[in-house]
């Protein structure tokens, strides 16, 4: 069977506007991301989705709440979904992070995890989808490690390319077909 999965990151944060890193921290949506989530909402409403599975972190559970809260679709809140843990680098600048970022694909953050243990952290929650979820349409709202860990799981993409690698946000999100097991 196949689970389809449509990702989209949490809507734009004060802290996405200062270039900060937010990592575990909780971050808040600016007034523009609010905006972006309503929208969300009025995009993916209507859209096959069984269940929305959001990170539980305010930034995550803020834009889920605003794009589907009161819609129907049932939200879970996972906390395998964050981002990877910066540790003592949370809320630092992002570029900051980004230049040391293949430092810490095996290493820990000082204080916090790996980039490897994120993306396992991610195919954990992944692996229990088709417990219920096997042959429906469900939507994940979360953050770089989410989209890291489904191109890994689901495309076969190298850690060490899928943390390397320059992101880039897409409008709309990305979809995902999960092949489980019959």
């Amino acid at each position: 069977m196949v689970i389809e999965i449509v990702l989209e990151t949490h809507a734009l944060t004060e802290d996405n506007e200062r270039g900060v890193a937010t990592g575990w921290l909780p971050g808040r949506l600016s007034a523009q991301g609010r905006e972006d989530a309503a929208a969300m909402g009025r995009r993916r409403q209507n859209d096959g989705i069984g269940a929305v599975f959001s990170s539980d972190v305010r930034r995550s559970v803020e834009t889920a709440e605003i794009a589907f809260g009161g819609s129907g679709i049932p939200i879970f809140y996972d906390w395998r979904l964050r981002e990877c843990d910066f540790g003592e680098l949370n809320g630092s600048p992002g570029d900051r992070l980004k230049a040391g970022r293949a430092q810490h694909i095996d290493r820990p953050y000082p204080g916090g995890e790996s980039h490897r243990q994120a993306l396992r952290r991610v195919a954990g929650m992944l692996a229990d989808l088709p417990s219920r979820w096997d042959g429906r349409r469900v939507m994940l709202i979360g953050h770089l490690a989410t989209y890291r860990a489904l191109e890994h799981v689901v495309n076969g993409v190298p850690v060490e390319d899928a943390v390397n690698a320059d992101f880039t946000w897409q409008p709309g999100g990305w979809e995902y077909r999960l092949e489980t097991a019959a």
